[in-house]
C-alpha cells in the first residue's frame, strides 16, 4: 500500500498551474477566496497540516507554532524572506523551514532599477500630469529630473538582488559603491566595479542614490534610523524594494516632509498594508504596491521550488532550500 498524501494548506491562492500540481502530488487544501488566513484560521490550519505553505503575510510566530499539531512537520514558505517566520521556534520543535532564494532576484532587480528611474526622471509624476490634461508643451525648464550617468549609487546589501541591480546600474554608466557584512568576492567586484564599504555611515553621506537590498533580521530593523536618514546629501535618492521595517519610516515621513531628500522610492512598507501618511501626496515620492516580484514568471517559478521543496522532504531527502537559524 502507497503511504498518505501530506496534508498540505495553502494559506493564499497561487498561479493555477502551481494549485494543480500541489492537487496532484498531496492532499492539498486551497484557498480560493484569497483572502488573507486571520489568526483562527492560521491556528486551524497547523493543527491538521503535515505541511504548513504560507506567504509573507502571515505571520508564523512562536505562539502559532506552540498550537501546531505534532503531525506539522514543514513550513514551506512561498517567497525568499522568512523574517515572518519564527525560525528558532519551529527548529526547537522539529519543523523544517525552507524558502524560494534566487528565483525572484532578477525581477526585484528590475524593479528597484524602474524606481530609481521613475524618481530621477520624475517620470510617475509627468504621466499624472498628462492624465490629468496638464500638458501645454514642452519648454527648456519645465519638469527637470536628474540624469543617473555618472552617479554614485550605493548599494546596502550585496547579495544576489544586490549584485543584479549592480549590474543594471553599471549599464546606465553609474558608480557602484556597496555596503555588506563582508565584501564580494574580489572576481564580482572586479566585475561590478564595485567599491566596498565597511562603515554604513561613511558611505551613505557620500551616494547620490541608496538601494536598500539586504535582509530583515533583529540587527538590520530601522537600519536607515532618523540618525542615519540625517546623513543623506539633500540630493539623494533613497530606494526600498526589500523590506520596510528597514527604514524607520516615521523619521522617513519627517525627512520627505522637511526636504531632506531629493526623492523616496519604496515598494515595501514598515507597517504593510498601511502606508505612513506623512508620505502620500508628495511629487518626489513614489510609492508601489508590493510589486517586486510580480511578474507571471517569477510567481510560477517560485511555486515550482516550493513544490519541488515539499516532494524532497516527503521523499525523505533534506530540501535544499531548508532555512536553519544560523543562516539568518
Amino acid at each position: 500500500m502507497s503511504s498518505p498524501r501530506l496534508k498540505v494548506v495553502l494559506t493564499r491562492r497561487l498561479p493555477d498551474a502551481v494549485e494543480t500540481r500541489a492537487r496532484e502530488l498531496f492532499d492539498a487544501e486551497l484557498n480560493l477566496t484569497d483572502r488573507p488566513m486571520d489568526r483562527a484560521a492560521l491556528e486551524a490550519a497547523v493543527q491538521r497540516a503535515d505541511v504548513l505553505l504560507p506567504t509573507i503575510t502571515d505571520v508564523i510566530d512562536s505562539a502559532l507554532i506552540a498550537r501546531a499539531g505534532d503531525q506539522l512537520k514543514m513550513i514551506a514558505n512561498f517567497g525568499a524572506g522568512v523574517d515572518h517566520i519564527d525560525i528558532d521556534a519551529a527548529v526547537a520543535r522539529g519543523i523544517i523551514i525552507t524558502n524560494t532564494p534566487g528565483v525572484l532576484t532578477e525581477d526585484t532587480a528590475d524593479l528597484a532599477m524602474a524606481l530609481i528611474l521613475a524618481v530621477s526622471r520624475r517620470i510617475v509624476e509627468g504621466a499624472e500630469v498628462v492624465a490629468a490634461g496638464g500638458f501645454e508643451g514642452w519648454t527648456p525648464t519645465w519638469m527637470c529630473g536628474r540624469k543617473l550617468w555618472g552617479k554614485r549609487l550605493g548599494i546596502v546589501g550585496m547579495g544576489r538582488i544586490g549584485q543584479a541591480l549592480a549590474r543594471r546600474a553599471r549599464a546606465f554608466g553609474m558608480q557602484v559603491h556597496y555596503h555588506n557584512r563582508k565584501p564580494v568576492p574580489a572576481m564580482i567586484a572586479e566585475e561590478l566595479g564595485a567599491t566596498y564599504w565597511d562603515d554604513l555611515d561613511q558611505m551613505l553621506a557620500r551616494m547620490d542614490l541608496i538601494s536598500l537590498n539586504c535582509p530583515a533580521t533583529k540587527d538590520t530593523h530601522h537600519l536607515l534610523s532618523a540618525e542615519r536618514l540625517a546623513r543623506l546629501q539633500p540630493h539623494a535618492i533613497l530606494i526600498n524594494t526589500a523590506r520596510g521595517d528597514l527604514i524607520d519610516e516615521a523619521a522617513l515621513a519627517d525627512a520627505v516632509a522637511s526636504r531632506a531628500l531629493a526623492g523616496v522610492g519604496l515598494d515595501v512598507y514598515e507597517h504593510e498594508p498601511a502606508i505612513h501618511p506623512g508620505l502620500m501626496g508628495h511629487a518626489n515620492v513614489v510609492l508601489l504596491p508590493h510589486l517586486g516580484s510580480a511578474t507571471l514568471e517569477a510567481r510560477q517559478d517560485m511555486g515550482d521550488r516550493v513544490i519541488a521543496n515539499i516532494l524532497t522532504f516527503q521523499n525523505g531527502h533534506r530540501p535544499s532550500d531548508r532555512v536553519i537559524p544560523a543562516m539568518l
